[in-house]
């Protein structure tokens, strides 16, 4: 019996070694990641990796790992000539391969919520008018509008939808003097806009939903590229 008690407490300790010498090795690994590892087709400020599942340094032998969330701050990606800033991107990535010498992974699948706040919605509509949250899932867009001579300021309820996975509408449910001829045109002009915002990190665009803190918008993709 108290070899038996000897044998249990050195195979405790032996394991709280392991496991220590797991996890230290998993902290140095999303702190060298989060510094080093790029996001395919757009620039961030910065990253922050997190490692899931245990133990890490078997999954470092097989050079594959089940679950890797990344959080990008201060994103900009690129639309044609324009860039359109995300201010926070999170994405949960499964099935990642190390490709070549370390020198970057790829994801076989991911999913994730980019938020483009309202500010930089506005900067992104490219129209004098500014955008804001509103009620019951709809954006509020103000601008002005000139008739006969006079400069009248106009605020519509507005639903926001993906077009062709790669382009964010914004269109006016209903407008004020809807029905006068001309007016209708003149309001649309500074409310209703579409801006294509590409691919985020690879991924395309499923859906859009107005919240108080900005746009989030849902992407998922295939085989999602990571540069080292």
């Amino acid at each position: 019996m108290r070899a038996l008690r000897i044998l249990l407490i050195v195979a405790v300790v032996l394991g709280g070694v392991l496991v220590g010498t797991d996890r230290l090795a998993l902290a140095y690994a999303e702190s060298e990641a989060s510094s080093r590892v790029k996001l395919s087709a757009v620039e961030s400020d910065s990253i922050e990796v997190d490692i899931k599942g245990f133990p890490f340094l078997t999954q470092v032998a097989g050079k594959r790992f089940d679950e890797v969330d990344v959080k990008a701050t201060g994103v900009s990606a690129t639309a044609g000539s324009r860039r359109v800033r995300v201010g926070e991107l999170t994405m949960a990535l499964r099935d990642v391969t190390v490709t070549g010498d370390w020198a970057g992974a790829k994801a076989g699948s991911a999913s994730g919520t980019a938020l483009i706040s309202y500010a930089d919605l506005t900067a992104a509509s490219d129209r004098e008018a500014t955008v804001a949250y509103g009620e019951n899932g709809k954006v509020k867009v103000t601008g002005g509008v000139t008739i006969m001579g006079r400069t009248l300021t106009r605020t519509v309820l507005s639903t926001v939808t993906v077009v062709n996975g790669d382009t964010i509408r914004v269109r006016a449910d209903e407008v004020p003097g809807e029905g006068i001829p001309g007016i209708e045109e003149l309001v649309r002009e500074r409310t209703d806009f579409e801006r294509p915002i590409g691919a985020i990190a690879g991924m395309k665009v499923e859906k859009v939903e107005p919240r108080p803190e900005g746009l989030a918008v849902s992407v998922s993709g295939t085989d999602i590229v990571l540069a080292g």
